[in-house]
């Protein structure tokens, strides 16, 4: 694989572990694309639904990622810090990556950086996305610290049985979504929240961002923000590697 140099990645929308994907092709590709790193990186930001689903026990997690695991390992090794920002099909990790694998869970909906002078804001994007009342709904829902606490009480087969079902009813209503949006990014709420996100920040004084950065919607676009800065979506993994070096 060919692979753009930079010090800094950001990837977001594999999926691996689709049940639509029996050849694991994404997770040989996403091991392929780590990799492929180069020796200059410095950072590698994963900005959500890297996993298909990923929930975590105390003393379980999802079997079929070993290769995947152990690439993220021998980054963090390299001393490429990786930053996991986890998305709503793979909100549910505790501290198996950070204290078996050494990667850094940033479970704000959203963090703003600041890389090379620039001020960037990064994410899943389904935090800022969520405008609507149903999107707000399921983004709470899938956050409940109680309703996560009952599902651990079930036993990992059903839940995993369980996801799956989800994740492919989720995808075929995102692609609705995608098809009746048409593709135009200014009509999501991502745009509508870095908008907002930058007029707040000016009237309360605060730099402004250069640089929003989200996935989530499995479309790549890149626009001008009104009130400052450009927003980047990254693609999914749908038609092969998709990432942003910097």
């Amino acid at each position: 694989m060919d692979i753009a140099e930079g010090k800094y990645y950001f990837t977001a929308d594999v999926h691996m572990g689709m049940t639509d994907d029996p050849e694991g092709l994404r997770q040989k590709a996403f091991v392929d694309f780590l990799h492929s790193l180069p020796e200059g990186a410095k950072e590698l930001h994963l900005l959500g639904d890297i996993f298909d689903f990923w929930l975590e026990y105390k003393d379980v997690v999802p079997r079929g990622y070993v290769r995947v695991l152990a690439a993220l390992a021998e980054l963090v090794e390299r001393g490429v810090k990786v930053f996991f920002y986890p998305g709503n099909h793979d909100w549910w990790v505790t501290d198996y990556f950070e204290k078996e694998l050494g990667v850094t869970i940033v479970h704000d909906g959203w963090s703003v950086i600041e890389i090379g002078g620039r001020r960037i804001c990064v994410g899943h994007g389904d935090a800022p996305g969520a405008s609507d009342f149903r999107s707000r709904f399921f983004f709470w829902l899938f956050r409940n610290r109680f309703l996560i606490a009952g599902l651990k009480t079930l036993h990992p087969r059903f839940v995993f049985w369980l996801a799956r079902k989800w994740t492919a009813s989720s995808r075929s209503k995102h692609e609705k979504y995608v098809k009746r949006m048409g593709h135009d990014v200014t009509q999501t709420g991502i745009y509508r929240f870095a908008d907002d996100f930058g007029r707040k920040r000016a009237e309360a004084g605060e730099p402004g961002i250069d640089l929003y950065i989200f996935g989530h919607i499995h479309t790549s676009a890149r626009v001008a923000v009104p009130s400052g800065g450009e927003l980047l979506i990254l693609g999914d993994w749908s038609d092969g590697p998709q990432y942003l070096c910097l």
